[in-house]
């Protein structure tokens, strides 16, 4: 089974003479898989990104860690091709007045800026992000899949564009270092990655998360939310330190299933 790592809780360190090649019992230690589901409309998942990335820069054994991404779609019953603006979208779903919306965005602005990331409260919009998830799969098939992320991140929070155009969202997936011509032919094919985005989507439902990001260390160890880094430190360290028998297993601010997000107090 999984253990759930919170916030708060301790994580012994690696002891100084374990350098990571040979474990306590002479074998060699494997990588540590590190798999994150989330998706580009969430901000928790951006700011979460960023604090793992710190999280993990940190930790003593970071270049046996392999990271994968995983989709996870906040409103999969969005209509493609259909859009609102993210403002709109919160005032709606909050029963809050437009000016208490943007308010909300302002305070989660604040927070990701705090990790050096921009992020624009105004111009943004909110719709069916499926095309995107398939394209993150051809990324991954190409060895490209965390500058796919990070682009798709950039562009959604950062930049006056929008990934829910389809010129956009091909043109952001060359950035990444995709071919063009691959790109529009699995955007002009909707069954094209489709069963891998639905596979990661079935599996998140088996392993309990309701909401993104969620990280999953080794099958063993998870962690839910946009944590600090130094949680994200300990957790990794916990999870090396405990993963000789190497088998399968399983709050901080997150976006659940609804595509609410949590938003930081005054």
């Amino acid at each position: 089974m999984f253990r759930q790592v919170v916030e708060g809780e301790t994580a012994a360190a690696p002891p100084a003479a374990a350098s990571a090649r040979p474990s306590a019992t002479g074998k060699r230690r494997r990588n540590m898989r590190v798999e994150i589901w989330s998706d580009v409309a969430c901000p928790w998942c951006y700011i979460g990104k960023a604090r793992f990335t710190k999280g993990l820069a940190a930790f003593a054994h970071r270049d046996q860690v392999e990271v994968v991404f995983r989709s996870f779609e906040l409103d999969p019953n969005s209509p493609e091709g259909s859009t609102a603006p993210v403002v709109e979208m919160l005032a709606k779903k909050y029963g809050r007045t437009l000016e208490e919306a943007r308010g909300m965005e302002e305070h989660v602005a604040a927070t990701a800026r705090a990790e050096g990331l921009e992020y624009r409260t105004e111009g943004r919009d909110h719709g069916n992000t499926f095309d995107i998830h398939r394209l993150l799969h051809l990324a991954a098939a190409r060895g490209l899949q965390e500058e796919l992320l990070d682009r798709a991140f950039r562009a959604n929070f950062a930049e006056d564009r929008s990934l829910f155009d389809a010129g956009v969202l091909a043109a952001v997936a060359v950035e990444a270092g995709l071919d063009e011509a691959e790109v529009r032919a699995v955007l002009a094919d909707g069954t094209a990655y489709a069963a891998q985005v639905r596979a990661d989507e079935r599996e998140a439902a088996e392993l309990g998360a309701n909401a993104v990001p969620f990280f999953v260390l080794d099958r063993r160890y998870g962690i839910s939310g946009g944590q600090p880094a130094e949680v994200f430190t300990r957790a990794l360290e916990q999870a090396w330190e405990g993963r000789e028998a190497a088998e399968p297993a399983p709050a901080a601010d997150a976006c659940d299933a609804d595509g609410a997000c949590a938003v930081p107090q005054r």
